[in-house]
């Protein structure tokens, strides 16, 4: 525990987070997009068809059903597996941790990009892991500097969001999958293939996944319904080698037995007859319109010397503040412009830039991210 940090997004969101401001801050999903009446219709139809079934305890690896819609949609995206190899989770945020309990003991080395996601570096630290880390430019990670770190430490786990990167919105290309994969498989390492935003392109063609490109078993992929349906279902799901998900099964059991009985069958039910793939096109229409009004309004207000990525998927782009100001010192500044996001910082495993700061662009209409730029760039001309 002396080694774990309190999550600095979720400091910032006890703030960020009220009503009066304008909050870039979170990697929330926009709410009026959630289904709300098809998932109360389904919730209504387990509990009349199902009642009892859903109340009950219910087996470790997830609610037959459900396993099995995940490992079809996965085979259309050309990701073959069993349904054993199906485990449900809650959300994807516990497959970190699980993979974390099966693979690491002290001292092992988990590669991450820098900057890397937040929560998984939390993980890490909390089972003393020693975190080691590659660069990552506009095409993500780079993969081309893990031999030189693989000849000085032997990696366990390598840790990566491959699309739409949480906080950098930046998309591994297809070049670095196919490498990264080969790189696993001829040194025997894990890769930990965290993918929750991977259904959010709104541009350019979709990428195959890592898994999908792995024939040897060194790839386990994190899925989940958190930035597709609603994150208060808390589902999600890790896919690996048979043996792998055997040891999170167990893993699992002693964690919390199984995930929500109710939650993953009203989510099956809901998917047997709801248009999902029609709701993922009204997902990436709304937040592609986002995330260009918000690159909008950045070219049209911020200061010149400020830069930014322009993701092609996700929730999330990644700003470097001009002249060497800090995220840090930006942030109470703004929070008196009742606009908010997340100093970049954190995000770093080792040798932070502090002039970095994560903005998201899922949560808020157009109108309102115009009006949020416009605020962020009052603070930073008053500097």
């Amino acid at each position: 525990m002396s080694r774990m940090k309190t999550s600095a997004v979720r400091e910032i969101l006890k703030v960020a987070e009220r009503p009066d401001i304008l909050s870039f801050a979170g990697g929330l999903p926009a709410p009026e997009l959630f289904p709300v009446e098809a998932i109360a219709r389904a919730h209504a139809e387990v509990f009349a068809k199902e009642g009892p079934a859903a109340m009950q305890y219910s087996t470790t690896e997830g609610y037959g059903p459900l396993r099995e819609w995940i490992r079809e949609y996965n085979a259309e995206r050309g990701l073959h597996t069993s349904v054993e190899q199906v485990l449900i989770t809650a959300g994807s945020q516990q497959g970190i941790d699980l993979v974390a309990k099966v693979m690491l003991d002290p001292g092992d080395v988990v590669v991450v990009e820098n900057p890397s996601y937040l929560a998984a570096l939390q993980n890490f630290d909390g089972y003393q892991a020693r975190i080691e880390y590659v660069g990552s430019d506009d095409q993500g990670m780079r993969v081309d500097e893990l031999e030189a770190l693989a000849a000085r430490c032997k990696p366990k786990l390598i840790y990566i969001v491959p699309n739409f990167h949480n906080p950098k919105g930046t998309t591994l290309s297809l070049e670095r999958r196919h490498a990264l994969v080969r790189f696993a498989q001829r040194h025997r390492v894990l890769i930990l293939e965290d993918n929750p935003y991977g259904e959010l392109r709104f541009r350019g063609e979709a990428l195959p996944s890592l898994a999908s490109l792995d024939d040897m078993g060194v790839v386990v992929q994190l899925g989940t319904f958190s930035k597709t349906l609603a994150p208060g279902l808390r589902i999600g799901w890790a896919v690996g080698s048979r043996e792998l998900t055997r040891s999170l099964t167990i893993v699992k059991q002693s964690t919390d037995l199984h995930t929500a009985t109710l939650a993953q069958r009203a989510t099956a039910k809901l998917l047997s007859w709801f248009d999902y793939n029609s709701h993922l096109a009204q997902l990436r229409a709304t937040y592609g319109q986002r995330c260009q009004a918000m690159i909008d309004a950045l070219e049209a207000h911020m200061p010149e010397g400020m830069r930014w990525t322009n993701p092609d998927g996700g929730m999330f782009l990644w700003a470097e503040l001009p002249r060497g100001l800090r995220g840090e010192d930006i942030l109470p500044r703004a929070i008196e412009q009742k606009v908010a996001f997340v100093p970049g910082s954190p995000f770093f495993a080792a040798n932070p830039k502090a002039e970095c700061i994560r903005l998201n662009f899922s949560n808020r209409p157009p109108e309102l991210i115009e009006e949020g730029m416009r605020r962020l760039a009052s603070v930073l001309a008053a500097q």
